[in-house]
């Protein structure tokens, strides 16, 4: 936000100098980012006479002129056609920075060496006029800048709004914020008041079709203007905001914007069919040609400012080149309307089409300002167009709510700022910035009504802000909190969350943070069951993409989405995981499920390729052995991997999948990804992954690590083979023997599977390796033989097994 120190002094009588004005409102909250005069470059740019002109010998429209500032001469190529001896101007010499960002140098023209130039009023943004060298008054004084000649004087501040404070994105709200700052009165402008005449309701109307995007749309008309140049001052007043000129009407509508923070359109009325304005939706897919010339494609989301045929602006945007203001223009229909902020946002981000009235919309504009603007822009523009006011306005509003007030506890107030600031204080200081204040009787409560341009207050700790920074954060003492300490109890889940990150990292994981939001479609992908409670998606309403339109159910897929990305970089070895939230939908009228979840997927090799030694495609048996580590260092017992039917994880391929179960509980699942669903994800080659519950998994984690002492005795181990059906899982075997939970057995593995000559058809060899110990004494081979026997025959009983021949 630009603001010209001149103009500001419309409205408040300033005190402070630029410096300490700057140093003020940066204080109190308004940060200014820089300080600059103005009219700087004009200091270089010298009043000069010239003493003779002479053609140039190579070129007939160029002159060859001798300059003199007094001091100094110089011979300056200048091709004006009002150029003559005698007259003053403007002399820019070599080194001179010009407004445009030009910076002079002495330059060679059709072989004559030029040592300056004689500047119009356009190329030093004085004026419009570029159709000659700028003539000055002979009474200017010889040799002075023209800065000094001309007593041109202005500073800009240049000063970065946060979004919470769209009131002063104009002159008058950072007047109201000077003026409360050096407790001096706010001078508005003068707007006459009307009221809404048969008139104007005799030739135009206004129809809101959809008030939820456009509460509040206010309309003037003005006949029988001329367009043309704006006077010097409003030339003057646009340019030291960063605004260029255009015609006297859009010069004003851009004055009051910059003014009272209301942005304006103007629309040429007789380009207007049926000389209506209808405020609706756009229609999907319709189309409109914006003021800068490109064809916008629109959606139904979007807000349309329609006459009775067309579309002829993008409310709260930009207007139509359909409706624009002309130089043959003779009557005016002017707007001065308030938008719905997400609107507005969403819309100039899908144009991509961003404007001064956009970023107020967007932010937010003071509804009840809407006809005091419009009375402002409508009479300056009757005024410097030479035409005449139509009686009355329309204003399309529900009216004004009533907002209740604000109550302000004045000792928590002190309390939180530490301060000591009395009830009649704090009055003060909010009444400087408009919001009405009235104390209690006593002094204990302030009740403050917020004024309709601060949309940022709902709250007293809105209010409490505003008293700190307009007491001054530096008046504020220092002062460290009185708090009662305590030994905070261990929060169980951000432990396990540690403990599993450390886990997974020492496995070589990389660990993945995705969106909580993924596209509707992958919940589709992943093949749940149409009853998976999965598919109880929430959805978003304002997606930041159509890929990112409702909450994740799962972590698959962002899991999925990370590795296809890395592989499209030449990055195919990958392992990955991510601890995150799902959430899963119980209707519109209650909080979604929330869970948090540990995935992992691992693609490519087992290890990374090294010169000695092949590389091996990662499998099942990799997964299951990371998890496994992962679960015995979280100290997790009577661990199970039972084969899975595949309803739960219909992601993962039938045969290469299991549910992870714990102490009787389902916590989770791995396995192999179904090769459709890589497919889908277009993730060409084979992945693994397993997904935990880690909410059901901390409950099951012992609260602190149980004491084994070191076994007395040694061990002792003997081997099982059986003979079995092929389709016997392991599993099963080694459950089996733990379930007789013998007190000498104090381990069980399997060592080696085998399948082919000699093992019958349908049939697999399977080795056993149990570990025997006694914790009273060492045991002798005669008593571990029997038990083993005894072992060994409930197994060929229990699984209709033989013994090798």
């Amino acid at each position: 936000m630009k603001v010209s120190l001149s103009w500001l002094k419309e409205y408040v009588a300033l005190e402070w100098d630029a410096e300490r004005l700057a140093e003020g409102l940066t204080m109190a909250g308004l940060e200014v980012d820089a300080l600059y005069d103005r009219f700087e470059y004009l200091r270089h740019i010298k009043v000069a006479q010239v003493k003779s002109v002479a053609a140039h010998p190579n070129a007939d429209k160029l002159k060859i002129c001798e300059v003199s500032t007094g001091s100094e001469n110089a011979t300056v190529v200048c091709g004006a056609p009002n150029v003559s001896a005698g007259m003053m101007t403007a002399l820019a010499l070599p080194g001179t920075v010009l407004p445009d960002g030009r910076t002079l140098t002495e330059t060679k023209i059709r072989g004559v060496v030029s040592h300056g130039m004689l500047c119009s009023e356009a190329e030093l943004e004085l004026g419009t006029d570029q159709s000659g060298i700028w003539e000055l008054s002979e009474e200017l004084p010889l040799g002075a800048s023209l800065a000094e000649a001309l007593h041109l004087s202005d500073f800009v501040l240049e000063i970065d709004l946060t979004p919470n404070r769209p009131d002063c994105l104009s002159l008058i709200g950072i007047a109201r914020e000077a003026a409360a700052l050096q407790g001096k009165t706010l001078q508005y402008p003068d707007i006459k008041r009307t009221d809404p005449g048969q008139a104007i309701s005799d030739l135009t109307s206004v129809t809101i079709e959809d008030p939820d995007l456009c509460p509040r749309y206010t309309a003037r008309l003005i006949d029988g203007i001329t367009i043309g140049p704006s006077p010097a001052w409003l030339q003057d007043r646009v340019r030291s905001v960063g605004m260029r000129p255009i015609n006297n009407v859009v010069d004003v509508t851009n004055f009051v914007m910059m003014e009272l923070g209301q942005p304006l359109h103007a629309f040429d009325f007789d380009r207007l069919a049926g000389h209506r304005i209808i405020v609706r939706r756009a229609r999907q897919g319709e189309t409109f040609i914006s003021l800068d010339n490109k064809t916008r494609v629109l959606d139904s989301e979007m807000l349309m400012i329609c006459d009775g045929e067309k579309p002829v602006g993008i409310g709260g945007v930009m207007g139509g080149l359909n409706s624009e203001v002309r130089a043959s223009t003779q009557r005016v229909l002017l707007e001065s309307a308030c938008f719905q902020p997400v609107s507005i946002r969403r819309t100039a981000k899908r144009l991509n089409l961003n404007s001064e009235a956009s970023h107020r919309f967007e932010r937010g504009v003071d509804p009840q300002g809407a006809l005091a603007a419009l009375n402002r822009a409508a009479q300056l523009i009757a005024e410097l167009g030479q035409g005449s006011l139509v009686d009355g306005h329309i204003d399309v509003h529900p009216g004004a709510q009533e907002i209740p007030p604000i109550r302000l506890d004045v000792a928590r107030t002190n309390r939180l700022l530490g301060t000591s600031i009395s009830a009649e204080e704090i009055c003060r200081l909010l009444q400087a910035i408009e919001i009405k204040a009235e104390s209690s009787e006593n002094g204990a409560f302030i009740d403050s009504w917020p004024p309709s341009f601060r949309v940022d207050i709902h709250q007293p700790e809105d209010l409490l802000e505003e008293i700190a920074r307009l007491w001054g954060y530096g008046r504020i003492k220092t002062s460290v909190p009185r708090v009662a300490t305590g030994s905070a109890r261990p929060n169980r889940t951000l432990d396990v969350k540690r403990a599993v990150r450390s886990f997974m990292n020492g496995f070589g994981f990389t660990e993945a943070i995705t969106y909580s939001f993924i596209s509707a479609h992958a919940v589709d992908q992943l093949r749940l069951a149409e009853d998976d409670a999965r598919r109880n998606t929430v959805r978003i309403l304002n997606p930041l993409t159509e890929d990112q339109n409702v909450m994740r159910t799962s972590l698959v897929p962002g899991l999925v989405e990370t590795a296809v990305r890395n592989i499209a970089q030449q990055i195919k070895d990958l392992k990955i995981f991510e601890i995150g939230k799902t959430f899963i939908s119980r209707g519109i009228d209650n909080q979604p499920d929330e869970s948090v979840i540990l995935a992992a997927l691992w693609t490519g090799a087992r290890h990374e390729s090294i010169w000695n030694r092949d590389t091996v495609p990662c499998d099942f048996y990799d997964i299951k052995g990371v998890l496994e580590g992962l679960l015995f260092g979280l100290r997790l017992a009577r661990i199970q991997f039972i084969r899975s039917e595949g309803r739960q994880a219909p992601y993962l391929r039938c045969g290469a999948a299991a549910d992870i179960v714990i102490a009787g509980q389902r916590v989770g699942c791995l396995g192999e990804m179904h090769e459709t669903v890589l497919a889908d994800f277009n993730l060409k080659q084979p992945a693994f992954l397993f997904e935990i519950d880690l909410d059901r998994l901390t409950h099951l984690i012992p609260e602190s690590p149980q004491a084994v002492p070191l076994p007395r005795y040694p061990s002792t181990s003997r081997d099982i083979t059986l003979i079995v059906d092929d389709d016997l899982e392991a599993q099963a075997v080694l459950l089996g023997i733990r379930e007789k939970d013998h007190e000498l057995v104090e381990d069980v593995s399997i060592f080696d599977v085998f399948k082919g000559h000699p093992i019958p058809a349908g049939k697999k060899s399977l080795s056993l390796r149990v570990i025997y110990r006694s914790p009273r004494g060492t045991l002798e081979d005669e008593t571990v033989n029997t038990i083993h026997r005894e072992l060994t025959h409930q197994l060929l009983t229990a699984f209709k097994a033989d013994l090798p021949s």
